[in-house]
C-alpha cells in the first residue's frame, strides 16, 4: 500500500512539474519571445525568405532595429525602424537624411554594390509621403531593405507603437545561416 502511495505522490509531482513547464512556456512565448517566419523578399539581402527568428516582445523600437509589427491589413510585417517620433525623413541621392543629418546604412552596401543603375531609395520627403513635416508622436517611419520592392512606410504610412509587436535580431533557422542581424 506504501509503494502504491508513494507512486501516485511521485506521478502527481512530475504532472505539477510538468504543468508549470507548459504554463511557463505560454507565458514567455505570449508575453516575451516567439518566434515568426520572414515570409517575402521585402528585407533582403539582410533576411530572406523562410528565416526563422526570435522576436524579443519587450523592448521599446530604436532607429535601425528590425520589428514585427501589425500591418494595416492584418498581416504582420518586418521592417527596419527609420524614423522614430519627432523625426524628419528624407531621401536624396541615396542618402537617408534625419532630422537634416546624413546617415550611413551599412546594411545596405551589398545591394547598392549590386546595382547596375539609378538608386536603391527613390528620393522622398517625409512630407511627400505622408503630408506631415515629421514622424507623428507615438509612431515610427519603416523601411524594407530591399527598398525597390518592400510595402513599407512609404505606401502604409507611420506605424503606431501599440501595432509593434517586438524587435528582432536572431536568425535561428535555417541552422546553417544563423546569425545575429545587424
Amino acid at each position: 500500500m506504501a509503494e502504491k502511495t508513494k507512486r501516485k505522490n511521485e506521478l502527481w509531482e512530475w504532472t505539477k512539474a510538468l504543468l508549470i513547464a507548459v504554463a511557463l512556456a505560454g507565458v514567455i512565448r505570449y508575453f516575451i519571445f516567439a518566434p515568426i517566419l520572414v515570409n517575402g523578399s521585402s528585407m533582403m539581402p539582410t533576411l530572406k525568405n523562410g528565416d526563422r527568428m526570435i522576436v524579443n516582445k519587450l523592448v521599446k523600437p530604436k532607429r535601425f532595429d528590425i520589428v514585427i509589427f501589425h500591418a494595416p491589413e492584418g498581416k504582420d510585417y518586418i521592417k527596419r525602424v527609420i524614423g522614430l517620433p519627432g523625426d524628419k525623413i528624407e531621401y536624396k541621392n541615396d542618402v537617408l537624411y534625419i532630422n537634416g543629418k546624413a546617415y550611413k546604412e551599412p546594411y545596405l552596401d551589398k545591394y547598392k554594390s549590386q546595382l547596375t543603375e539609378g538608386t536603391l531609395t527613390q528620393d522622398f520627403t517625409l512630407k511627400e509621403i505622408t503630408g506631415k513635416e515629421r514622424v507623428p508622436k507615438g509612431q515610427i517611419f519603416v523601411l524594407g531593405d530591399n527598398r525597390r520592392f518592400s510595402k513599407d512606410s512609404r505606401y502604409i504610412g507611420t506605424i503606431p507603437l501599440s501595432k509593434v509587436v517586438g524587435e528582432t535580431k536572431f536568425v535561428f533557422w535555417p541552422l546553417k545561416d544563423a546569425h545575429i542581424v545587424k
